[in-house]
């Protein structure tokens, strides 16, 4: 499975920024695609989560209410839309396949049950 994030940039605290994850390859009956960022020196932050399959949604305590993510079946893309940035978003953003993918859970929201990750984009939010 590949994957290639686009959408990056500058931008200032309250305005948006849309990622977009192109995936190609491999299929799954059923799979998870998510959302990680990491800024120098901590361990990659879990965002948010899209089950392929029901559409559900899942996103992390921190961008709860400003973020949307979505996905795409007919292009094989997951977005995330990202409204009311604040600096403290500043991060570079992973997306992420959970091949084996059923049900959301506390592992889910961990890094190391992501398989496939993307090579990352830059998102950084000016004060």
């Amino acid at each position: 499975v590949r994957l290639v994030e686009s959408g990056g940039g500058l931008v200032q605290a309250g305005g948006s920024l849309r990622l977009s994850c192109l995936a190609s390859g491999r299929t799954f009956s059923s799979y998870g695609m998510g959302w990680f960022r990491q800024t120098p020196g901590k361990e990659p932050e879990f965002v948010a989560a899209v089950d392929w399959k029901t559409d559900s949604a899942w996103y992390g305590d921190s961008v709860k209410g400003r973020f949307t993510i979505s996905r795409d079946n007919s292009k094989s893309t997951c977005d995330l839309q990202m409204n009311l940035l604040r600096p403290e978003d500043t991060a570079v953003y992973y997306c992420a396949v959970d091949p084996f993918f059923q049900q959301f859970t506390a592992e889910s929201t961990q890094w190391k049950n992501w398989y496939y990750r993307g090579q990352r984009t830059q998102v950084t939010v000016s004060s």
